[in-house]
């Protein structure tokens, strides 16, 4: 099943996302690698593609798992979470309607 992960940001993370960024991208990566990454990325803090010094406001990962507990225990391990950056983690099931 399809789940939706929503980071919401500490406020000014920019710099910790930056530090963190390479391990978080890296376990994207793997889920990519193993077909079950639908979507991922930042929420900019203000309308523009590149926020530049106002940074990110959150995060959004729409991906496969097995269960509410794998996909929540995955969130849970994530780079971001560790180092500080999430404030805090929604994890909610998704049904994935367009495109088809």
């Amino acid at each position: 099943m399809l789940y939706a992960i929503i980071g919401h940001d500490i406020p000014h993370s920019l710099e910790k996302r930056l530090a963190a960024r390479p391990a978080h991208i890296a376990r994207l990566q793997a889920l990519q690698e193993a077909g079950r990454l639908i979507l991922a990325g930042p929420f900019p803090a203000i309308d523009a593609l590149d926020p530049a010094a106002a940074g990110f406001s959150g995060s959004l990962i729409v991906a496969e798992f097995s269960t509410l507990q794998a996909a929540q225990t995955w969130a849970e391990a994530d780079p971001y979470v560790a180092a500080g950056i999430y404030a805090r983690v929604e994890v909610k099931p998704f049904r994935k309607t367009l495109p088809a």
